[in-house]
């Protein structure tokens, strides 16, 4: 079995289109054909159902796809190591964070951190809260920062980096808009304008509309920040939102106000795997990142 037949063979799971897979790689279909052929022969198995021009995964090659991504993983992994144990300040983190995170968060720590390490690469992975968590068990990432704090377990070590407070924001027009502070218990009657089921935002917000008496009318979802700000915007309802997203990135036709009765917050930390050690240039960001809040006191001081 010859690494290009893995990858060959991965590529092609993906595209289920020998020819679009062909392309991609920038090689002849007939080469990709002959080695997907080679393997098949060699393993004794029939990987793929041809249907014309297009190609499905049998059961048995779903699970050698599985098999094979973790061994393209490792290997991958090692050259990594390999490189970054040469020169860690020339290596690349990957790091996955939530869309609540990406406009101020992250990117000015990795602003802080590459005026001293400029050499280093970063891959970045945008996802849902339980995305992340799964994404750091699994090794496709090894660190994420997200909140709340997930506890730790077997295979997570988690650590918090600030606590940050949920701000109600209203369209400008709204009967409280000038108020300076609200109770939570005021905004039962109005919609609200939340994350999709799934997302920990909501959950967050859902929670502790409940703890004050009242289950929240949700009348817009958004799949990212953004969009529930413009939302908002729009007039079509109101919503809770991690402060510190409003920072530099304030929509028009809005207005935040603090939630006093009850104070609603979150934490805000990085998570990393319990049983894999991180590569030498993302042991460098975590610590620096550990050290970034450290010497802030949090954002919300």
């Amino acid at each position: 079995m010859e690494l290009r037949q893995i990858q060959y063979f991965i590529e092609v799971a993906k595209r289920e289109h020998v020819t679009d897979a062909a392309n991609n790689m920038h090689i002849a279909q007939s080469a990709v054909s002959r080695q997907i052929y080679n393997l098949e022969q060699e393993l004794g198995v029939e990987l793929f159902i041809r249907e014309g021009r297009n190609v499905k995964l049998t059961p048995i090659g779903r699970v050698f796809l599985e098999h094979m991504k973790e061994a393209m993983q490792v290997i991958e992994n090692a050259k990594r190591e390999v490189e970054e144990f040469l020169d860690p300040k020339c290596g690349t983190i990957r790091i996955g964070f939530p869309s609540s995170l990406a406009n101020y968060t992250l990117p000015t720590v990795i602003s802080a951190f590459r005026e001293e390490f400029p050499l280093v690469k970063f891959k970045l992975i945008q996802g849902t809260y339980h995305y992340l968590t799964d994404a750091v068990i699994n090794g496709e990432i090894d660190i994420a920062v997200l909140g709340p704090v997930p506890k730790e377990s077997k295979k997570l070590k988690s650590e918090v980096l600030f606590q940050e407070k949920l701000v109600a924001l209203l369209p400008s027009n709204h009967p409280l808009a000038e108020n300076r502070s609200i109770s939570l218990s005021d905004l039962r009657e109005d919609q609200f304008v939340l994350f999709p089921t799934g997302f920990i935002l909501r959950e967050i917000v859902i929670s502790a509309c409940k703890q004050n008496g009242f289950q929240p009318t949700i009348s817009f979802e958004g799949h990212d920040i953004d969009a529930i700000k413009g939302l908002v915007s729009a007039g079509l309802g109101v919503t809770l939102v991690p402060e510190i997203t409003l920072i530099d990135n304030h929509p028009r036709s809005t207005v935040k106000v603090r939630v006093t009765e009850p104070e609603v917050t979150r934490s805000v930390g990085v998570i990393i795997p319990k049983e894999r050690e991180l590569l030498p240039t993302e042991k460098l960001f975590y610590n620096f990142l550990r050290n970034f809040f450290a010497m802030l006191g949090g954002f919300n001081k």
